[in-house]
């Protein structure tokens, strides 16, 4: 509309003769209008009929009004006003997942599978006959990029050395496997349990005797994983 009310302002100053022609042209107006008589047959009154329609430019065909809807096109909306065809739809794929198989589990009560590579709690292993793995080689201990390990050994009456003190400071372990690589004898393990949380820190400093407990709680799980894995070590 304001396009249209400049170029009609034009064309009158134009008309007049108050305007020349080169300072409309120079200021940007696509259509230059020749001074002269105004009449229905001058060109002047040619060039009002050419304002009122002037030719589309590039914003006129980007913003133009979409065309109207075929009669497909006014039943398909009319039919999803009417009947709320969107709603059932919605509601068809809600029933659909509801019967379908359950993706969830209902934990602590159900529990899902863990991978054999999974570290998790720390142990301390121990050979069938009951003797204790751990040779107090303190692999573990140099490895360690967290230095949460402590060990004191002590040599035996038979040569063979032992640890008299092994301790794991649990709030310092990153749990990256290295002490379980390092160890010869696999006597450190991180085993398959992740479900012990404490109350206090100081129930996460573990000592040797804790180790042992927990080996011998998961030594099935454990040997069983390390069954699996041994192609890969």
């Amino acid at each position: 509309m304001l396009r249209r009310t400049t170029q009609h302002a034009a064309a009158r100053l134009l008309a007049s003769g108050a305007v020349p022609e080169a300072s409309v042209v120079s200021r940007g107006y696509s259509h230059p209008y020749p001074t002269g008589p105004t009449g229905p047959g001058s060109p002047a009154g040619d060039s009002k009929a050419v304002a009122r329609n002037p030719s589309p430019t590039p914003a006129d065909e980007v913003y133009q009004r979409p065309p109207p809807k075929d009669l497909a096109g006014v039943l398909d909306d009319s039919s999803q006003t009417l009947f709320l065809t969107e709603m059932w739809r919605g509601l068809a794929l809600t029933m659909k997942v509801f019967f379908e198989p359950k993706v969830t589990i209902n934990y602590p009560f159900e529990k899902g599978q863990i991978s054999p590579r999974f570290r998790g709690e720390h142990v301390l292993r121990r050979y069938p006959s009951g003797e204790e793995r751990c040779i107090a080689c303190k692999l573990c201990e140099a490895v360690c990029p967290a230095q949460a390990i402590s060990i004191e050994a002590e040599e035996r009456e038979d040569g063979s050395r032992r640890t008299t003190r092994y301790d794991i400071d649990m709030t310092k372990c990153i749990y990256c496997g290295l002490c379980q690589e390092a160890c010869p004898v696999d006597a450190i393990v991180e085993g398959p349990n992740f479900e012990f949380s404490t109350e206090s820190h100081e129930e996460l400093l573990y000592d040797k005797q804790k180790l042992l407990e927990n080996g011998d709680r998961w030594e099935p799980e454990i040997a069983a994983n390390l069954r699996n894995e041994a192609l890969y070590r």
